[in-house]
Formats: structure tokens, sequence, C-alpha cells
């Protein structure tokens, strides 16, 4: 294959700038296209796959048109892609004025690219294909974060996909490696009495994950954190795609989410933007941690739940499988439904409020229909509130689903690599 097409990930890294430390990312793409001047080879290169990327097979007319590229420049590019294999030729189309077209479209085995999700009792891998579809996947289980644990069942988890792949892993651009942030604070926010996870939580303060995941591949690896990623999955493959504005919200052992304002993700100077798990969900009456309200990820996180299922003597895991809504674990998920969607229908509230959002997104990785309950019940909570001078917000559920965190992973790369931001550059619609 030729990497005449590839970029230096080092030169472009849009979106890992919009998923890390990017403090606004909103840019008027409305005024952007490509460039007829050969010095803009890569950058034309990225405008051709992302148009045809959006609007699915395409003649080169129609590309030169959208992107208003000359013919002669889109026809080079389009040849220069057909010969690394990113692009294939669909079948003539006949029967219209002129000459027939051939429609061109990504080829789904032109890259690879994969997730690496290290979560609290789980390592997810992902293998996402150029259409960002999913070819391939794998699961490591651990009773908690052991980074002596975890680094090892990555080298695994590459040794294995690669054999998995076969000739497929020539053509992988890179790895999106996602995990929460600040995991030596699990410990604390757990209540884990073990000494050796606590012990195992607090070796992540001094840890440095990318650079050690990194040492174990030669493919380039790019961190986001996990929520961010999920949120990333959801605007690409999700919703993203219909609604411009949203509150993404993502409940797996902690709750937190993301946030999309104008078709981009906004992390915000210091990455507050879209952490909504540090909410408070009250008002405070005091000084003094004992009198301060809950954050939202005190009362709407899956781990209140699990604590509440192995207190009864229940596998806490249940949360994660969808026969925890059978009618004899009720008395433990009613009244976390209660608490959760309360919490959560005062933060998509004041969130409408201060953003004009067009919905709340809420997804996650807890069982499927524990999940449906939660957005249902958030939904009637919402109506309890004043909305007297708002539009009452939309609360839809995530179209990715619990896997949303290791695919967004696996978007990144290949999106730091082929295309521009998720905005196409095009001056017109589509037609």
């Amino acid at each position: 294959m030729s990497t005449t097409t590839v970029p230096d990930s080092s030169k472009l890294s849009d979106i890992a700038d919009i998923v890390t430390t990017s403090p606004t990312i909103y840019r008027d793409t409305r005024m952007m296209r490509g460039s007829n001047h050969n010095g803009m080879r890569q950058f034309n290169e990225r405008i051709v796959l992302q148009t045809i990327r959006h609007h699915g097979a395409i003649a080169k007319a129609d590309i030169a048109r959208l992107t208003q590229l000359s013919t002669q420049t889109v026809s080079i590019i389009v040849n220069r892609l057909e010969s690394d294999d990113l692009l294939i030729k669909q079948d003539r189309v006949r029967g219209k004025i002129g000459q027939p077209s051939v429609p061109l479209s990504l080829n789904p085995n032109g890259a690879f690219s994969l997730g690496l999700q290290v979560g609290r009792r789980s390592l997810e891998v992902v293998v996402t294909d150029f259409l960002g579809n999913t070819r391939h996947q794998l699961q490591f289980s651990y009773p908690y974060p052991d980074p002596e644990v975890v680094l090892p069942n990555i080298k695994q988890a590459l040794a294995q996909i690669k054999q998995t792949m076969g000739a497929d892993w020539e053509r992988t651009v890179g790895i999106g490696l996602t995990a929460p942030l600040s995991m030596h604070k699990w410990s604390n926010l757990l209540g884990d009495s073990s000494e050796q996870s606590a012990q195992a939580l607090k070796s992540w303060e001094h840890f440095d994950l990318l650079s050690s995941v990194q040492a174990l591949t030669n493919l380039p690896v790019e961190f986001a954190k996990d929520t961010t990623s999920a949120c990333m999955a959801e605007m690409l493959q999700g919703h993203g795609v219909s609604v411009n504005n949203f509150l993404y919200i993502f409940v797996g052992t902690f709750v937190g989410g993301g946030l999309v304002v104008a078709g981009h993700i906004m992390a915000g100077q210091n990455g507050n933007a879209g952490a909504i798990g540090s909410l408070p969900t009250g008002l405070a009456t005091g000084a003094g941690k004992d009198v301060q309200p809950a954050q939202l990820l005190q009362l709407a996180s899956g781990w209140q739940l699990e604590q509440a299922l192995e207190k009864a003597g229940f596998d806490p895991l249940l949360v994660h499988q969808d026969s925890i809504m059978e009618a004899q674990y009720a008395e433990h998920t009613a009244p976390w439904l209660a608490q959760a969607s309360q919490a959560l229908a005062m933060t998509i509230t004041s969130a409408t409020a201060l953003l004009d959002l067009d919905a709340a997104v809420i997804d996650g990785s807890l069982g499927s229909s524990l999940v449906a309950a939660l957005i249902k019940a958030t939904r009637e909570q919402i109506k309890n509130y004043n909305l007297e001078g708002l539009q009452s917000p939309k609360v839809m559920p995530g179209m990715v689903g619990s896997h949303a965190r290791a695919i967004g992973g696996s978007l990144l790369p290949l999106h730091t690599q082929f295309f521009p931001l998720k905005d196409i550059f095009l001056k017109q619609d589509f037609v």
C-alpha cells in the first residue's frame, strides 16, 4: 500500500485537539472549500474523502461541484486514492443525460483502526474499518484496573488482533486509547476496603498509560477521555448526523458526558465542558463537606445500584444485564431509577437553559432495558420543572450503545488520518 495519502498524525491532529485540550472548536466551515493549488494535496484528499463519506457513492463531477475543486484536480485525487485502495468504483449509472457516470465509494477495507477502552472491570478492544463499521471485538475482564494487569492484557489484545486480522493489519493506521481520568481517586469514590485494589488504583496517579501503550506498538496512539470518546461516536455515527447541539450522557460505573455545540465536541479551556459528573444537584446550605450538595455522579451512577445489589446478596454485575429489570430486583432498581432520573432531569433542564440544546442523549454500559427505563423516568421528571421561557428539551436514547467508548476510540485515528473536522467543507447542500 502506498503511504502517500496517510498524513503525518503529528501534524494533522484536528480531532485529537477537539477531544482533549481545545478550548473552543467551533468553526464556520461554510466558508471553507477545497483549493486547486498543488500544495493543498493532503487537505484536498481529506475534502474528497469527507464528501464521499457524507454523501455515499458519488460521481467525480458531483465531487467537483460540491467541493468547488476543478474537474482535473478531482480526477487526479480520485486516481491517487483509488491506487491506494481507499476508493472503489461502483457500477456505471446509465439512463441520465450525458455520459454514463461511475460512482465512487469508500473502500471498507481501505484502512482499519483500533479502539482500546480501559474500564473499571474490563478492557474492551474494537477494530473499525474505513466506513466506521466494527469488524472485531475482544474483551478482557479483571476485578479492578491494576496497571500491572491492564498493560499485559493490552499487549495480548494487540497480538491477538494482529493475528486475527492477518494481511489487513498492514492497513491499520492507529490506535485510539480511552480511559477515565483520575483513576487513582476511584478508591475514595468507590469506598473500596480492599487494600490490594486500593493500592492498584493509587498506582494510576503516576502511571503514564499513553506512553506505556505506545511502547507496545509501532502504530500511533492517541488518547481521549472515555466519555468524550463515547460522545464522539454518537456525534459521528449516531444522533450527531442530524442533531447539531446536544448534551451527551453516558451512564456506567460513573455517569459522565460530553457536549456537542454546532456539530463539534466542546472540551473547554480546562476540560470542564460536558463534565456533568461534577455538577451539583442542589443548593449549598453552608460551609463544609457535610452540607455540600451531592454531585451528579453520586446520584446517577451505576455504582450506587451495584452497591445496593451486592448488599442484598446479588451479583452487582447484574446492572449490565437486561434481567436486572425482573421483578425480583425491583426493590433495588426502583429507588435508583427515581434518584438517578431526578438528578438527570435537573441536569438536562439546567443545561438547556444555559446552552439552548436541541436534545439530551442518554446512553450507557448498563443493561439496555435499565437504560430505557432511566430515559423514560427522566422524561417524566423533567415535566416536574417549570419550563416557562424554555423549549422543553428532547431526551433521546443513544444510537451507538454500550460499546460507544471503545468505538469512539477506534474512530479517532481514522478521522485524524483521513478526514477534516466533522462538518463537511462544502459550499452548497447535497442534492
